[in-house]
């Protein structure tokens, strides 16, 4: 278990490098707001279209080979990144590395859940969330040490694919097989069984990626400098990684659905507080606790998913919601950064708001039927 945790985390550090390392590059460019969401938009687009195939290859290649083969090629694709500086030319290179990156997770979340059990669920998906979630923030963190300029940031997010592999090829003999039993299930058949789970995991996407990608944005409307809005970005994820454990453990006492109902509000609540705090220092407090309620809707997600699903259904399950992650992240920073460049900088909260407010009406109407 701590192998799988240790992969997903070094895979974390790559992906949550090269969101805002990119974004800060093509702000100093001065590409438009819509440009930069749109950019951001091609990896949540590889985990999209690479989602459906996810169960076919596993079952064909193995979890452990397709895992270490997407890890080789997706340090392939980050070089190339690092070598171009042209938006139009890392358009399809973040789409491959999209495609490549997403059956690392989607393999290593099966493998958790599978292995998990009932009575510890809401604990380990919180520390798997937590430990991922640090990950996560060792990313932009590394950018406040090392800058945004030339090879040095890019070179972190190498090695950590690198590692990754390297991870998993040591793990191999003690890697646990992919479940098998049950009947072979779909991406697409998945969304009939759970949609409003789905729905949840598109949410949690759009929020963190958009917030990732155009944070920046927001922070230089009001005069922020990079080297304030990177931290910030840290303080966000910080909270992600240590709210976790007790928001799996609040699920554990309270009930997955009830949690996330009321993630979901202090959620919205976030963003109508944004405007009014990001000038104060109570803005470093206000982002942690944000940072954890919002990643606590994909916890308790995967908490949901393993309590009502097992098997080859799992495994369809894992990779819808890598598909439904991606159309969240596709979605949301381009569909924010459009509402920026209407509405001005506040369109960042106000997108993100209304967002929210249509997953807790969802999941109030679908707990009145249940």
């Amino acid at each position: 278990m701590a192998g799988i945790i240790a992969t997903v985390t070094v895979f974390a550090v790559a992906q949550g490098l090269t969101y805002p390392l990119l974004s800060f590059i093509l702000e100093r460019q001065r590409t438009a707001p819509a440009l930069i969401g749109l950019s951001a938009a091609m990896t949540p687009l590889g985990f999209i279209l690479s989602a459906p195939l996810i169960p076919m290859l596993s079952r064909r290649l193995g979890g452990a080979r397709l895992a270490i083969l997407c890890s080789i090629l997706a340090v392939c694709t980050l070089a190339a990144i690092g070598w171009t500086q042209d938006v139009w030319t890392w358009m399809p290179l973040r789409f491959l590395l999209g495609v490549f990156a997403n059956p690392l997770s989607v393999i290593s979340e099966t493998w958790l859940v599978a292995i998990t059990p009932a009575s510890r669920r809401g604990r380990v998906m919180g520390l798997y969330s937590s430990v991922v979630s640090a990950g996560f923030g060792i990313g932009p963190l590394s950018l406040a040490l090392v800058g945004t300029q030339g090879w040095p940031p890019f070179l972190i997010g190498i090695l950590a694919f690198l590692l990754c592999g390297l991870i998993l090829l040591a793990l191999i003999p003690r890697l646990p097989d992919m479940p098998q039993e049950g009947e072979a299930t779909s991406v697409a058949g998945f969304l009939a069984l759970a949609p409003l789970l789905l729905f949840a995991v598109a949410t949690a996407a759009a929020f963190e990626q958009t917030l990732l990608s155009l944070l920046a944005v927001y922070g230089a409307a009001l005069g922020s400098s990079e080297e304030r809005v990177a931290p910030l970005i840290t303080c966000f994820i910080a909270g992600n990684a240590s709210l976790q454990i007790l928001i799996g453990r609040l699920s554990e006492r309270r009930g997955s659905r009830q949690t996330m109902l009321s993630c979901v509000f202090c959620s919205l609540s976030g963003c109508l507080l944004l405007p009014w705090l990001f000038d104060s220092w109570l803005v470093w407090p206000f982002v942690f606790v944000w940072g954890g309620v919002t990643f606590g809707i994909y916890t308790l997600s995967l908490i949901q998913l393993g309590a009502r699903f097992s098997g080859q259904a799992l495994i369809a399950g894992n990779a819808a919601f890598a598909f439904a992650w991606g159309i969240g992240g596709m979605v949301g920073s381009p569909a924010t950064g459009a509402v920026i460049e209407v509405a001005g900088h506040q369109g960042l909260p106000l997108s993100l708001g209304l967002l929210c407010a249509v997953l807790g009406g969802f999941l109030i109407a679908g707990r009145r039927r249940g």
